[in-house]
């Protein structure tokens, strides 16, 4: 099957969003541009990650620059994006592998999300092969990003991964709103 990429060149939106009460939420990232919505599914792990990195290469790219780029240091306020999830929530695919570069000549952050690949026969040739722009390789959502909108994007990323459930004062995991099993309660009931 014929490999579907999603490429937004500097898009109206691109956020990270949830859907579902804390504890039971799915992850998205989605773009639009000029009316064209692209939802994909991911772990809030992945969303974490992703924002993370996105800081550091942010960063890195400020500091080789010696700061003579368009880079900001922190997330323009004037640009914050708080808006729920474009509607309909259409998901294209489940994300597998994330890569991140920056484009030095166009000052831009290109972040690559591909789908979920569950053929575990893939040889490591055929793996190798998925990750380039191959037409049989898998789904991909392409988003080239100014720095001051990847900086946002990662703003708005790390703010919805850390307003998940609060962490139990003893053990750090996660609280749900009728307790947890805690284990250095010695299971009893927080």
């Amino acid at each position: 099957m014929t490999r579907q990429v999603f490429f937004y060149d500097q898009p109206e939106r691109f956020v990270a969003g949830t859907v579902g009460q804390p504890g039971s939420r799915a992850f998205y990232l989605q773009a639009s541009s000029r009316g064209r919505v692209t939802s994909v599914l991911l772990e809030k792990a992945q969303v974490a990650a992703l924002a993370e990195r996105v800081e550091e290469v942010l960063d890195e790219a400020l500091r080789r620059s010696a700061g003579r780029t368009s880079i900001p240091a922190v997330a323009p306020t004037e640009m914050v994006d708080s808006a729920p999830l474009d509607l309909p929530l259409e998901q294209e695919f489940r994300v597998g592998t994330m890569a991140l570069a920056w484009d030095s000549t166009d000052e831009c952050l290109v972040v690559e999300a591909q789908a979920l690949v569950e053929d575990a026969e893939q040889t490591e040739e055929e793996e190798e092969a998925s990750l380039f722009d191959d037409e049989n390789g898998p789904d991909m959502l392409r988003v080239r990003l100014s720095g001051a909108m990847a900086r946002v994007f990662a703003k708005r990323a790390l703010d919805l991964v850390a307003a998940g459930r609060k962490p139990c004062p003893f053990c750090n995991l996660p609280l749900d709103p009728e307790g947890h099993l805690c284990p250095r309660a010695n299971g009893y009931r927080r």
